[in-house]
């Protein structure tokens, strides 16, 4: 990342100028995703724009962009205290049906079982 992108988008006071970024530019920066994504970590505090960006970055290449998927849905975890963004994160990457399948989910996705812990902590899984 060229150190004059690097300095806006480091100035980005919630994610959505760095999510703009990605979305506006997806052709042309798989060699700098990693430091985008590090990025909106940085500066999006309440998961907003990280679990945007994770859902968006599923929707147009999941297989291509699983690392950094992963990297975003864990953060989304971790900074989505209110739960605000979670439920359409889940039905996001998951599907509608997610809770009809949420013991063989949670079963082999660790990102899926936290999730889904934390949305419905009594009913376990």
């Amino acid at each position: 990342m060229d150190e004059d992108l690097k300095k806006k988008l480091s100035r980005d006071p919630n994610g959505l100028l760095t999510y703009e970024y990605i979305a506006n530019n997806i052709d042309a920066i798989d060699d700098i995703m990693p430091e985008l994504v590090d990025n909106m970590i940085a500066v999006d505090q309440t998961g907003q724009f990280v679990a945007s960006t994770a859902r968006y970055l599923h929707a147009i290449d999941a297989d291509k962009y699983a690392a950094s998927i992963d990297t975003l849905v864990k953060a989304a975890i971790d900074k989505d205290r209110e739960h605000s963004y979670l439920p359409d994160l889940i039905a996001g990457l998951w599907g509608a049906d997610y809770a009809d399948h949420a013991s063989e989910l949670s079963a082999t996705d660790d990102n899926f079982r936290r999730i889904y812990k934390r949305l419905y902590p009594a009913k376990g899984i």
